[in-house]
């Protein structure tokens, strides 16, 4: 899935991503396994067109073993080394200019523009205070197009990826929250511990998303009897009204999470067993692309959800709006059902 939105020029992941100030592209992502809880992630890495494949191979070489001379394998790597990696393990080099589109090369020929402006003018602390807020806001939600999949099979395993290209006019060799461990994505099990297994992923602006570590909070928020309220809360508490990001003016990010757990429904003849899945989303950017699918669905479903707009239309979902800057749904997925295998 994400390398479909990858490879699409109107996502800020792979191909169409944000430049840097350097006028190159450099792209994080992750990827997490709920059932081995094994993670793989890349950051600032430049020509690759796909990052989440270098992501998913790093979490899978991790799962075979310790290395020669009981070396522990890398989980995370950034720069030229996760390219120099990605390649000696047959991943192909896609130069930078090949992943640039016209949209986001003009986007960056224009804030360029902008920034050599901005330097030249000669203004007081306030008229530097309000260049600044408004560059925040050229770096909101209209350029936090960070793309993120959660899935689950009918085993109930769970999963999350997440990648992107950063913000806009960002410095050379930031990190973003997709690549980092926590922040990204999260994905994880049930076990003795937990009811649920959940998959998070998050979009938004990076830093914030680091400093409050949303993707771990959301999912443990998820073990809660009420998910969808549960969300809202964890976003309201965890997020909007973290102390972490006291300083900033407004936070931004959202987030889509998947949660199921098991259940079993006698038969006269056969044991059968379900998954009860469960989507949901939040965010507190002006609007979210979201949608979902199955093995059985033709395509998905999918909508923008707005921010103080509700949705009407014939996808059967539960909105939610906790304040005026926070936005949520979720939408009762169809009881997915597969046989036990007998004694």
């Amino acid at each position: 899935a994400l390398v479909e939105l990858e490879d699409s020029p109107f996502t800020n992941a792979g191909t169409g991503s944000n430049l840097n100030l350097s006028g190159e592209i450099e792209c994080d992502a992750s990827v997490m396994d709920g059932k081995s809880l094994h993670y793989g992630a890349v950051g600032a890495i430049s020509g690759i067109k796909n990052p989440i494949l270098v992501a998913n191979r790093l979490l899978m070489e991790a799962q075979k073993g310790k290395l020669s001379a009981g070396r522990i394998p890398p989980c995370f790597l950034v720069g030229q080394g996760a390219q120099d990696w990605a390649v000696s393990h047959g991943i192909p080099p896609c130069p930078s200019e090949k992943m640039a589109t016209k949209f986001s090369l003009s986007a960056y020929k224009r804030n360029k523009r902008k920034m050599e402006l901005a330097e030249k003018m000669d203004v007081g602390h306030n008229e530097a205070k309000r260049r600044r807020q408004s560059s925040g806001n050229e770096n909101g939600s209209g350029c936090l197009d960070t793309v993120g999949a959660v899935v689950v099979d009918l085993e109930g395993n769970v999963a999350a990826a997440v990648s992107s290209g950063g913000l806009a006019m960002k410095h050379p060799g930031r990190v973003g929250q997709a690549a980092h461990y926590g922040c990204g994505c999260w994905a994880e099990n049930a076990n003795d511990m937990i009811s649920y297994s959940t998959a998070v992923s998050t979009s938004g602006c990076g830093e914030h998303l680091i400093r409050t570590m949303l993707a771990r909070e959301c999912s443990s928020a998820m073990q809660s009897e009420d998910a969808h309220q549960a969300l809202l809360e964890a976003m309201q508490n965890k997020f909007i009204s973290s102390p972490f990001l006291a300083s900033e003016d407004r936070v931004l990010g959202g987030v889509i999470v998947l949660r199921c757990c098991r259940c079993v429904e006698a038969q006269p003849s056969q044991n059968i067993q379900g998954l009860l899945v469960e989507f949901l989303w939040s965010h507190t950017t002006e609007s979210m692309c979201v949608g979902y699918m199955s093995a059985q669905d033709s395509k998905a479903k999918v909508w923008s959800s707005l921010l103080r707009v509700i949705h009407r239309g014939d996808i059967d979902i539960n909105l939610h709006f906790l304040s005026d800057v926070l936005c949520g749904g979720m939408c009762k997925l169809s009881s997915l059902f597969s046989h036990l295998s007998q004694p």
